[in-house]
């Protein structure tokens, strides 16, 4: 009987290995919903200190607008992976895409810290159903492996021409326009994807996925927003009751969460996933890679334009090279992967950007353009080679049913690290600038104002004699540059660390042929 039916699901392999004629044209349409999201991350970091200025957001509202949308999407990537299985991946991705437009509108025009706080989460919630859908359509979509590594290889590249695009594209409207227009520029884009995605997508699902498990759901979401969040808070605050009881929550939430996917038979995630060990590397890698760069990355647009004095454009261009080195080192990652190895293209992709993170170890207020750009180029091209084959590891090392599944625990590690990063570098860099001195003569209520960020201490000079605002200015920079040297050698260790993890892990992992589905990891 179990033979019978191997025998009949390799037959239907066989069949569905066959190419699906407009593949790359829907893959074009699926890059558009990457490109947004890739462009929407980068441009927050440039219209921060336009937005704290606007909105006067305390240290911590400022932590959580950055990181409010990683924590929501975080805690429900695997529920809408799962659903993508269930309902159909195309109808999921096109009306995440419509829910994300309407959120981005609603972060437009946000008049208060806590209506922005609220509109990003939403964002957190839509967002949750794009990139797991579209990494598990192109799973579904190309069944050579060499066509899907070109596939994820320009699925990586368009995330990395986003970062590219948002920071000339956020430079020039808030440039000439007010900082909600950098959420608006979302309209158009996923407009052109509902409208021609829901033409030339074809519609792919688990064919027996199941019930829809709500326990798991909201088992995940706390379990990984109560963890985050305690590792946020304790991070700023220190230790309080109320921090550890949510510590404590979220990991009894988590502990029942996969106690509970073992026992069902039709699991939300198939914890036996991580049996692969690639899979397990894979995702390890991405998880502490992404954590090690989010903190330098949030920070570094402030970093451009309120401690070198560079206009919003001018910020956007000396980030560009790191976006430039990701598209291309994503583009040639499955090739050379294949000539070299899984592991060596990962662990050095990995240990390349921990040593140009050492080299922001250095930075100074008069860093120069060419070095800035220099060490970001190197960035680029060590993140572009990691993540582009690490999620071709990820893809391959699952059969196509549980595509949506495994997609979603990519982006998670993905948006877990993100938080994580943002949380504790970015508590590092709070917490160094605040203890810079008061100036003489200026009085310690404005002090104090200036210590809740650093776009605090720009406003607060401006009712500052000259002489008094250049001297706060000067040592909130500099305090400001202190933080963010510590932050890049503590990501330069993590980087470095998830280089020696990857080596180990990847030993003897290969993109040449997609595994065939393991009789316990296929669904009933």
């Amino acid at each position: 009987m179990t033979e019978t039916i191997a025998s009949g699901r390799a037959g239907a392999a066989h069949a569905d290995d066959q190419p699906r004629p407009g593949r790359w044209l829907a893959l074009a349409v699926l890059v558009l919903a990457v490109l947004l999201v890739g462009v929407d991350a980068t441009v927050l970091g440039l219209a921060t200190p336009f937005l704290s200025e606007d909105l006067r957001p305390s240290g911590p509202q400022l932590l959580w607008i950055g990181d409010i949308y990683s924590f929501v999407i975080a805690g429900l990537l695997v529920a809408m992976g799962g659903l993508g299985d269930r309902i159909g991946r195309k109808k999921l991705l096109l009306l995440g895409s419509v829910a994300f437009g309407a959120m981005s509108a609603l972060a437009a025009y946000a008049t208060s810290p806590e209506m922005m706080i609220l509109a990003r989460a939403l964002q957190g919630v839509a967002g949750a159903t794009l990139m797991p859908s579209t990494l598990a359509l192109i799973r579904n979509l190309f069944h050579d492996p060499r066509e899907r590594s070109l596939a994820i290889g320009i699925w990586g590249a368009m995330a990395s021409a986003g970062m590219a695009v948002g920071p000339v594209l956020g430079g020039f409207l808030l440039g000439h326009f007010w900082w909600g227009s950098v959420f608006l520029i979302n309209l158009p884009v996923m407009a052109l994807l509902v409208a021609v995605g829901a033409k030339v997508i074809p519609e792919s699902r688990n064919p027996d996925p199941g019930p829809w498990d709500i326990p798991s759901v909201l088992l995940a979401l706390v379990g990984i927003v109560g963890v985050v969040y305690a590792i946020k808070e304790a991070a700023v605050e220190g230790y309080r009751w109320d921090i550890a009881a949510a510590a404590v929550l979220g990991v009894l939430a988590l502990t029942v969460f996969v106690r509970r996917q073992l026992t069902l038979d039709s699991p939300l995630l198939n914890m036996k996933l991580f049996q692969h060990r690639g899979f397990s590397g894979a995702v390890l890698a991405d998880l502490l890679t992404i954590l090690g760069l989010s903190g330098l990355v949030f920070f570094l647009s402030q970093f451009l334009q309120m401690v070198q004095l560079r206009s919003p454009l001018n910020a956007g261009l000396v980030e560009l090279p790191a976006a430039i080195g990701a598209v291309g080192a994503g583009l040639a990652a499955g090739w050379v992967a294949r000539r070299l190895s899984v592991r060596l293209v990962v662990a050095g992709g990995l240990a390349v950007v921990g040593l140009a993170l050492v080299g922001c170890t250095t930075l100074t207020r008069d860093t120069g353009t060419a070095a800035l750009g220099v060490i970001l180029f190197v960035v680029g091209v060590g993140a572009g080679f990691a993540f582009t084959v690490t999620a071709d590891v990820i893809l391959s090392s699952v059969p196509k049913e549980e595509a949506g599944a495994a997609s979603a625990v990519s982006e998670t590690a993905y948006e877990l690290g993100a938080a994580l990063g943002i949380a504790l570098l970015g508590s590092i860099v709070t917490g160094i600038y605040r203890g810079f001195g008061t100036p003489a003569g200026v009085p310690e209520q404005t002090a104090a104002a200036a210590r809740e960020s650093l776009g605090g201490a720009v406003d607060a000079a401006g009712g500052l004699p000259a002489d008094r605002a250049a001297a706060l200015l000067t040592s909130a920079q500099d305090s400001f540059v202190a933080g963010l040297e510590v932050a890049a050698g503590v990501g330069a260790a993590v980087l470095l660390a998830a280089a020696v993890a990857s080596w180990f892990l990847l030993r003897g992992q290969s993109l040449a042929h997609s595994p065939a589905p393991a009789p316990d990891t296929t669904y009933r």
